[in-house]
């Protein structure tokens, strides 16, 4: 794929977001699909005509919407961001185009924490894309990582994905290095609070960045883990993460999967 055509769906991916502080309906009815958008966001109806309706709410309640990176991979287009809309959340966004056109997305979104115990927001740190020439082998290590350590599948491999200590967290309640994702599987642990990857959906990745979406248990809940990872020198070095918690069968307002 051309580096034009990438920069043509994420600009498309781009304007679509930006359009919830705008108002303005041009993007989505330029690059979103007219009857085929499936939308995974179970909080959402199926459609662009809901996507559409919802515009002037948002711009009502004062929406905002800072991209901080973009990735893509094949038709898809993953936008990592904070909304502005009944206070800060970060979000992932992951859009699928066919023929230029967006037909479906799924989404993730947390109540931003400002206070972090690595003092890193849950969105700074790098954007800049390298290593593109890694993007196959970024994306296979990664995949492992979250198969072998946190579905469990082989949990003793766990210092073997790190370069010792040397690991930025933006997880919100987590601290630094394997030392500080130790403390925290660990405390939650003594409070008895479930935490279970059981399934990897998805695998983005550009370069050194690869998003993973993940399905699992947190606290009894069934959720939806999104976890961004930069990879450097064939370890992971950065870590960034989006949790929510999946909606019940009876408040979702459409049937199709959250994944």
């Amino acid at each position: 794929m051309t580096s034009n055509h990438q920069h043509e769906l994420v600009r498309k991916a781009v304007a679509v977001l930006e359009s919830f502080e705008s108002g303005n309906p041009e993007a989505i009815t330029a690059y979103v699909h007219p009857n085929q958008y499936i939308q995974h966001n179970q909080a959402l109806l199926d459609g662009r005509e809901s996507m559409l309706g919802a515009l002037d709410h948002l711009m009502d309640i004062g929406t905002k919407v800072s991209i901080k990176r973009t990735l893509v991979d094949g038709n898809y287009v993953a936008l990592h961001s904070v909304y502005h809309f009944h206070g800060p959340k970060i979000v992932f966004d992951l859009f699928r185009f066919e023929n230029g056109l967006i037909v479906e997305h799924w989404d993730n979104l947390q109540e931003m924490v400002e206070k972090t115990p690595s003092n890193h927001t849950m969105i700074d740190g790098p954007v800049t894309i390298k290593d593109i020439d890694k993007t196959d082998a970024n994306k296979a290590f990664v995949r492992s990582y979250v198969e072998n350590i946190l579905l469990g599948k082989n949990p003793d491999l766990l210092a073997s994905y790190f370069d010792g200590d040397h690991y930025i967290q933006h997880s919100p309640h987590i601290a630094d290095g394997l030392s500080g994702l130790h403390t925290a599987l660990q405390a939650l642990k003594e409070k008895n609070v479930e935490f279970q990857y059981t399934h990897v959906h998805q695998v983005i990745g550009q370069g050194d960045f690869v998003l993973t979406m993940s399905e699992g248990l947190f606290d009894g809940q069934h959720t939806a883990f999104y976890d961004l990872f930069r990879v450097e020198d064939g370890k992971i070095a950065e870590h960034w993460d989006v949790i929510e918690t999946i909606l019940p069968a009876e408040k979702r307002k459409n049937s199709n999967s959250r994944f």
